[in-house]
């Protein structure tokens, strides 16, 4: 298998084209015609997931949040980005990224989460095209209307989280769900307009959160990371699945050593 034979099969699981303007996807550091010993999946590309691709002998890292973002003026070692991009390339790794397209894509972040949560019937929050089932976020409803606290067990159990902030009064009982992985404040509104009982999703504005609460609207921010973690087990079946269709003979492993960024803590932490 080379470079160019994972980004055909990530463009068919996430088409490429599905990426926002203003998004870089794809091939970010290595070269088309490499042949790939092993792949490591994660979330973020970091200095620590590289480490882990070397221990791995892995020489190819997909992730979904891309490691180059905004154009380079200058790649210096004194800051993160300049100095895992040093990393990949002395060590040859071969860096891609699925970002926003695995965001709009069927069976993508959004529908994973939907999925976990046992949502059905979901559509997209905003369509990409109509008809289409790619797009922003999802909304659906449960199989049947479930009490508050069942719906937040299931919430705390998918996302491996010890707290969410909540905005806006959490119903008794819940049916209709509505979900964007990652980063969603600005599309609270829509779903609010959808009819969801509750939106989940991450960075919620403040300004936001004040909205919510005056429309008497729930919006749980479940944390960028914890909304986005559940469809890396599910990328890295899609393709040892494609590689096994296909009889190519390579290892494909989510990484063992990504974590939360951030840690819970309150007053019980400093007593």
């Amino acid at each position: 298998m080379r470079v160019k034979d994972i980004l055909d099969i990530l463009d068919r699981i996430a088409p490429f084209k599905l990426a926002e303007e203003w998004d870089n996807v794809g091939l970010l550091t290595g070269g088309l015609e490499r042949e790939i010993t092993s792949i490591l999946v994660g979330l973020d590309p970091t200095g620590s997931l590289l480490d882990e691709a070397i221990d791995r002998k892995a020489n190819t890292v997909i992730t979904h949040h891309p490691l180059i973002f905004h154009p380079l003026s200058a790649i210096t070692t004194s800051d993160p980005t300049g100095r895992i991009l040093e990393k990949s390339l002395t060590h040859r790794i071969n860096i891609i990224a699925c970002h926003t397209n695995l965001d709009s894509a069927q069976n993508g972040v959004s529908d994973i989460l939907a999925e976990a949560l046992g949502l059905e019937q979901t559509t997209p929050l905003v369509q990409e095209v109509p008809a289409s089932g790619t797009g922003i976020g999802r909304i659906g409803n449960l199989a049947k209307e479930i009490e508050q606290s069942v719906f937040m067990d299931r919430l705390f159990h998918i996302l491996e989280i010890e707290g969410v902030q909540v905005a806006g009064p959490l119903p008794k009982k819940i049916r209709r769900v509505a979900v964007c992985g990652g980063s969603g404040s600005d599309f609270a509104e829509t779903a609010y307009k959808n009819g969801a009982d509750v939106y989940l999703t991450a960075e919620v504005k403040h300004s936001t959160a004040r909205w919510a609460q005056e429309c008497g609207f729930c919006i749980i921010d479940g944390t960028h990371y914890a909304t986005e973690q559940p469809v890396v087990d599910h990328l890295v079946a899609r393709l040892q699945q494609a590689a096994k269709e296909e009889k190519l003979k390579i290892g494909i492993h989510k990484t063992q050593t990504q974590s939360h960024p951030f840690l819970y803590m309150n007053k019980k932490s400093f007593i």
